[in-house]
């Protein structure tokens, strides 16, 4: 439902991105994961149509994003990393509005549906200016899911989430790839990755350094398969980066010998 080949994106001399590629089968939460400046932002913005390639093609539900951008965005849902919302309007306007972009079925019962899921029941007729940055987040939440996409494109979801918040989030992009939706999710919360993806790339300015199952990446990285510290995506993810230390080390003694 997600697929990225080749993808990669310049400013000047600067490579973000370079050659990336991966797919997101239904069914499938996968994770895209990396430290500031790695490349996890600029990708997500390629597959939501904020930024053109400069090589590759990002495609969503078979769509080339820039060449058929109406239908890719139609296919998909997205939680920005910053909740940028109409201040003016009340939460209800607001999703009433995206129901009827989306043609949601029985919108109304949804919208109120949503809204005492998340606990802001009391709160859908006050302005959105005056919530909080969590409630924003939260209502940004139900904008992407009330269509109910096939695809859902998901950019660091539990910023200013209170506990209870961010454990309801968890279990919705499991539920919704447990119903053959397709999920791509940017964190820098190692344990919520491990809890919830399927898949993982691993990035390093732009390029990829693991890529695929726990499994897989713990026979990449040599860890142990069990015990106490085997089944930790923290770990992988720090073995990853000690690995690429190390090989830049070498390519650069190996130049300057």
């Amino acid at each position: 439902m997600i697929e990225v080949s080749g993808f990669s994106k310049r400013y000047g001399r600067h490579e973000a991105v370079g050659n990336l590629s991966f797919q997101v089968p239904g069914g499938m939460v996968f994770g895209l994961l990396g430290s500031n400046g790695a490349g996890k932002t600029t990708t997500i913005r390629a597959l939501v149509g904020l930024t053109r390639p400069t090589a590759g093609t990002v495609r969503v539900q078979g769509f080339d994003v820039w060449r058929e951008p109406v239908k890719a965005k139609a296919a998909f849902g997205y939680i920005p990393d910053r909740p940028y919302l109409y201040g003016k309007l009340t939460a209800r306007e607001l999703l009433r509005f995206v129901a009827q972009l989306y043609s949601v079925q029985s919108a109304e019962a949804e919208i109120e549906r949503w809204l005492t899921f998340f606990r802001l029941g009391d709160f859908g007729n006050e302005l959105l200016e005056t919530y909080s940055h969590g409630m924003r987040q939260k209502v940004a939440i139900i904008c992407a899911l009330l269509p109910d996409p096939p695809v859902l494109i998901v950019d660091e979801p539990m910023v200013g989430l209170d506990p209870h918040a961010a454990r309801q989030v968890r279990e919705l992009l499991r539920n919704h790839a447990d119903r053959g939706r397709a999920v791509l999710l940017t964190t820098h919360s190692l344990p919520v990755a491990e809890a919830v993806c399927d898949r993982l790339v691993v990035l390093d300015r732009g390029r990829v350094l693991g890529q695929g199952t726990m499994d897989e990446l713990r026979a990449h990285t040599g860890t142990e398969a069990g015990g106490v510290h085997g089944d930790s995506l923290e770990r992988i993810f720090f073995r990853l980066l000690e690995e690429e230390q190390a090989e830049e080390a070498r390519r650069a003694v190996g130049v300057t010998g």
